[in-house]
C-alpha cells in the first residue's frame, strides 16, 4: 500500500509564502483528515502532491519518491484526486467519466481494453453507482456525482487517495454516504475537510493547520480540543459521545453564544470567548 510524505514543504505564490515549513506523513492505509480554516493553507498543500504547485521547499514523496521526479502518467499510476470544482461537458456518461480513470494506463492512442472494462464496472460497483452506468453525468444529483468521481479515482487504481472538501455541497446523507465509502475502500487517504464533526467520526489522524502552518497533528480527539478549536477557529466546542454512534463528536458554537449550564459542559467548553 502506498505512504505519502510532505517533508518541510513551502510553497510560494506570487512571490509570497503561503505554506511554511509543513512535515506530515500518511501512513499506508490510513484516512487522515486535513482541517483548518479558510485559507489556511489546506488547498494549496494538496496541489503540491497533485503536480499543480511545485514547492518552493522541501518535498512531496510517495513511497519515498518525490512527485515532481515521476512523469505525470506514474504519479497518477500511484495517487488519485478528487478535487472541489470538476466541470465536465453534459454528453458525457458515467461510464466514460470512470473510463477516463484509465488513462494513466494506457498509451495516447490506446482504446478500452476489457481490462478497461472490467475495472471501470467494478469501481462503478464499489461506489454502488452501477445501475447509473449509461446516464448522463450531469443528471446525476451532488451526491453521486461526487460516488462517481470517486469511482473515477478508483479506477486508476491507485494506492492513494487525495481529496479536497468532498462533502462539500452536498446534503447531509450524501456527505454520510462519501464518508462512508471513503471509509471502506482502506486505501491511503488525506482529505480536506470544512466539517470538524466529520473529521472526529471518520479520521484516523488530523492535521491542523493555520496561517499556512501545521499546528497540531493526531487522534482526532486528542487533537481537537476546545481550547485549540478556539484558538484556531475561533469558536466554542465540547466533545462527547454520539447517542447513535458510541463513536466521538465534537459540538461547535460562536463565541458569542450564551453558555449552556452544568459542570460537564462548562469543564470542556473553552470558558475564554477572546
Amino acid at each position: 500500500m502506498t505512504r505519502l510524505e510532505f517533508d518541510g514543504v513551502g510553497i510560494d505564490i506570487a512571490a509570497t509564502r503561503i505554506v511554511s515549513d509543513v512535515s506530515l506523513r500518511i501512513a499506508p492505509g490510513e484516512m487522515v483528515g486535513l482541517v483548518g480554516p479558510n485559507g489556511s493553507g489546506k488547498s494549496t498543500l494538496l496541489r503540491s502532491a497533485y503536480r499543480v504547485l511545485r514547492p518552493a521547499a522541501g518535498a512531496v514523496l510517495i513511497d519515498a519518491e518525490s512527485v515532481w521526479d515521476l512523469s505525470a502518467r506514474e504519479a497518477a499510476r500511484r495517487r488519485a484526486i478528487v478535487t472541489q470544482h470538476t466541470v465536465l461537458g453534459a454528453e458525457f456518461s458515467v461510464e466514460e467519466v470512470v473510463a477516463m480513470g484509465r488513462t494513466a494506463h494506457k498509451g495516447v492512442l490506446d482504446r478500452d481494453g476489457a481490462q478497461d472494462r472490467r475495472t471501470v464496472e467494478q469501481a462503478l460497483e464499489d461506489v454502488h453507482m452501477g445501475w447509473a452506468a449509461r446516464r448522463s453525468f450531469a443528471t446525476l444529483s451532488g451526491g453521486e456525482q461526487q460516488r462517481v468521481l470517486v469511482a473515477r479515482a478508483l479506477a486508476q487504481e491507485a494506492g492513494l487517495l487525495i481529496l479536497d472538501e468532498p462533502t462539500n455541497h452536498l446534503d447531509v446523507r450524501a456527505q454520510f454516504e462519501v464518508l462512508d465509502l471513503l471509509r471502506q475502500l482502506g486505501l491511503t487517504t488525506l482529505t480536506a475537510l470544512h466539517d470538524l464533526d466529520h473529521a472526529v467520526s471518520y479520521c484516523d489522524r488530523v492535521a491542523v493547520m493555520a496561517e499556512g502552518r501545521l499546528v497540531a497533528v493526531g487522534i482526532p480527539e486528542d487533537v481537537l480540543t476546545p481550547a485549540l478549536v478556539h484558538r484556531v477557529f475561533g469558536v466554542r466546542a465540547i466533545l462527547d459521545t454520539h447517542p447513535i454512534t458510541g463513536r466521538p463528536r465534537i459540538a461547535v458554537a460562536s463565541a458569542g453564544q450564551p453558555r449552556a449550564t452544568g459542570k460537564a459542559i462548562d469543564d470542556q467548553v473553552d470558558p475564554s470567548p477572546s
